[in-house]
This record gives structure tokens, C-alpha cells and sequence, in this order.
């Protein structure tokens, strides 16, 4: 049994939950801080967040299987959950760092218009 196929697809499946799920609730959410931004065309705001969506998947499920490439392999499970752990937290800080840079940004932004 390779173990680096098994613990390839549990990787993928919790970062691609992960990933998805903060760019839907941040698209659903996001929308009101690009709104400020540009207060007169809602429509033209709510391109700019699904271009912003688009982006935010391409970045982070490409660096996801980027990361695939620099797995040791793996000979015990306890070796798989440890490489499943460390990479899947390396993703999350990851995106909270690319959330957080992008709200100081926003914020910056609309200190500006103001």
C-alpha cells in the first residue's frame, strides 16, 4: 500500500474544504467592503469580488498542489498524519496571512476615500 496516494487524497480533500469554504464566505461577506469602495455601481462591485474569488482559488489551490511536490515518502501512518498535519496548517496560516494583508489593504483604501 503507497501511502503518500492515501495521505495525497486526504490532503486534498481537507484543503479543498478549507479553501472553498473561506472563499465562499468571504465572497458572500466581501462584497460590502469592495461596495464602500466603489459606492455608485453595485454591479460593477460585484464583478470586482468574483474576480477577487477567482484569484483567491487560483493562488491557493495551485500553492495547495504545489505543495504536493516537496512530500517525503511516507513509511508509517503516524509519518502520513504528521505530513498531512503540518502541510494542511501551513495552508490555513497561509490564507489567514492573505486575509489579513487584504483587509489592511481595504482598509487603507477607504481611509483614503474618505
Amino acid at each position: 500500500m503507497n501511502l503518500n496516494i492515501i495521505a495525497y487524497s486526504i490532503y486534498v480533500f481537507i484543503t479543498g474544504f478549507i479553501i472553498i469554504k473561506v472563499g465562499v464566505i468571504c465572497y458572500q461577506n466581501g462584497n460590502i467592503f469592495v461596495a464602500h469602495l466603489i459606492p455608485d455601481n453595485s454591479e460593477f462591485c460585484l464583478q470586482i469580488n468574483t474576480i477577487l474569488l477567482i484569484g483567491y482559488y487560483l493562488l491557493n489551490i495551485g500553492y495547495a498542489i504545489i505543495t504536493l511536490s516537496g512530500w517525503p515518502t511516507l513509511q508509517t501512518f503516524t509519518q502520513m498524519t504528521e505530513v498531512i498535519a503540518n502541510r494542511t496548517g501551513i495552508i490555513i496560516c497561509t490564507l489567514a496571512g492573505l486575509h489579513y494583508f487584504n483587509l489592511f489593504w481595504i482598509t487603507k483604501f477607504i481611509k483614503n476615500f474618505k
